[in-house]
């Protein structure tokens, strides 16, 4: 009995030194768990459908966010300033990739900050014309992502727009003029798009929820047959505040992206965001991964959405076609 007790009391010593060696190693295990930097100069509550795109690419490499990889974000809240110290921060915790979804702006900042950190960005223009990457194949550097496609799309929009408002002639075009990036693409591809087709292009420039309504008093005055809503961030973020305004003054209007038509916006065409938040999550498992930004070409998006809301065209008597109809992702009803 004796020795059984002391063999036992051994047996159990050693169990829990056992346990004991494994703590620390559990605890480093947790410390271990991949990082990743989000950044956006937006807030979290107008990315929701982005957000779960971004996560599903992160599964679909094997990560599930707070199971084996971790995700600090970092929302400018529509304050451009705000990205330099935002991304300073990321780059201070030394998190394994930063994505940055929101634009060149954001991509740029992230550029700015680091040149060892991994960085994946959404843009929506050409991002070797942007100087983001030397090439879409060979990227070089420590920056690949996905390019949307937006302001490549401008004749298209305004093609389906005239489709939609055969007579309008005079065009308002929404810009955020802080946005640069987006901006200048934009209007440059728009008025050679209206000069081809003989409309005419009033452009209108907003940065703040209060310049979007004064702009909006001063074109009651000019009455616009219709609205080309830019792609860029801000806007996006004010999406709500638009399609209401578009609504109270009876102004048909054509938008960039779904987010638009979900809350009321008559018309969007454009590259599936969601999509490219996606692709975006992919690229970011991959690199967790062992994969180089400099071996990951720029994704370009092939997945375009036209939505078109039914009760909008309605009660603004506007007759949407067949043809219309039929090639619509879409009906909203």
């Amino acid at each position: 009995m004796q020795f059984d007790r002391v063999m036992y009391r051994r047996e159990f010593i050693t169990l829990l030194g056992g346990a004991a060696a494994a703590w620390p190693v559990a605890a480093h295990a947790q410390q271990a768990m991949p990082v990743i930097g989000f950044l956006d100069p937006r807030s979290p509550d107008a990315l929701a459908d982005r957000l779960r795109g971004f996560r599903q690419g992160l599964r679909d490499t094997g990560y599930v966010e707070g199971e084996n990889v971790a995700v600090e974000y970092r929302w400018a809240e529509n304050r451009l300033d705000r990205l330099p110290e935002l991304v300073a921060d990321l780059v201070s915790r030394r998190v394994a990739v930063i994505a940055a979804p929101g634009g060149f702006g954001v991509a740029s900042a992230a550029k700015a900050a680091t040149s060892t950190i991994p960085i994946i960005f959404i843009v929506s223009d050409d991002p070797v014309r942007l100087g983001l990457v030397a090439s879409l194949a060979r990227p070089d550097g420590n920056l690949t992502g996905v390019n949307f496609l937006a302001t490549e799309l401008a004749a298209k929009r305004l093609e389906l727009l005239r489709e939609l408002v055969p007579e309008a002639r005079r065009i308002a075009v929404l810009v955020n003029p802080a946005d640069a990036a987006n901006t200048e693409p934009t209007l440059r591809d728009v008025e050679a798009s209206a000069r081809a087709t003989g409309l005419q292009i009033q452009v209108i420039r907003a940065s703040t929820s209060r310049e979007i309504e004064a702009a909006f008093a001063t074109i009651t005055r000019e009455r616009p047959e219709a609205f080309f809503v830019g792609n860029a961030p801000f806007l996006n973020a004010r999406r709500v505040q638009l399609v209401q305004l578009m609504a109270r003054h009876a102004i048909p209007a054509t938008y960039p992206g779904r987010e638009y038509a979900e809350v009321g916006g008559l018309m969007s065409y454009g590259s599936s965001i969601a999509d490219a938040f996606r692709q975006a999550g992919t690229y970011c498992g991959r690199l967790l991964k062992g994969a180089k930004p400099a071996d990951l070409p720029v994704v370009q998006s092939s997945k375009f959405e036209l939505v078109i809301n039914h009760p909008t065209a309605r009660m603004l008597g506007l007759a949407v076609s067949d043809k219309l109809l039929a090639a619509a992702d879409e009906v909203i009803e």
